[in-house]
């Protein structure tokens, strides 16, 4: 897995063009002060799930809490390089970790699956607030 975090001011998304034929119908959406995370699932990632889910839950958690964020915006994005990992697997892994972090009081939404999406994003200056992580 790898994931490209960011303390974003505020961050929106447009759907602009479904890229799977069974994915839902999709909305456009936007959030202000959240952890926006951009993760790629990968091939390997199904072998160890668990391990995985364990590490990407503990590292938004932590940046979250960084800037007291309750907010936690979850995009797909199968661009860092790697295998990505099954469509399907993508999609149930996302959407368990947006339960469990709802269960755990945060605020969560998750990009348009299975779309490409035009974004606006305003990242906040310092340092940690853009952090790139291979898990």
């Amino acid at each position: 897995m790898r994931v490209l975090t960011f303390l974003a001011r505020s961050f929106s998304w447009q759907p602009f063009s479904q890229t799977l034929p069974d994915a839902p119908p999709a909305l456009p959406g936007q959030v202000a002060d959240a952890v926006v995370a951009f993760i790629q699932i990968e091939a390997r990632d199904e072998g160890d799930r668990a391990r995985a889910f364990r590490h990407l839950l503990k590292h938004l958690k932590w940046l979250a809490n960084k800037k007291a964020f309750r907010h936690i915006v979850l995009h797909s994005f199968t661009h860092l390089g790697g295998e990505n990992a099954d469509a399907d697997f993508a999609r149930e892994f996302l959407l368990d970790m947006a339960r469990r972090l709802e269960n755990t009081g945060y605020q969560v939404d998750i990009t348009p699956f299975g779309y490409f999406c035009s974004w606006q994003l305003d990242v906040y200056g310092e340092s940690l607030a853009k952090v790139y992580k291979e898990i």
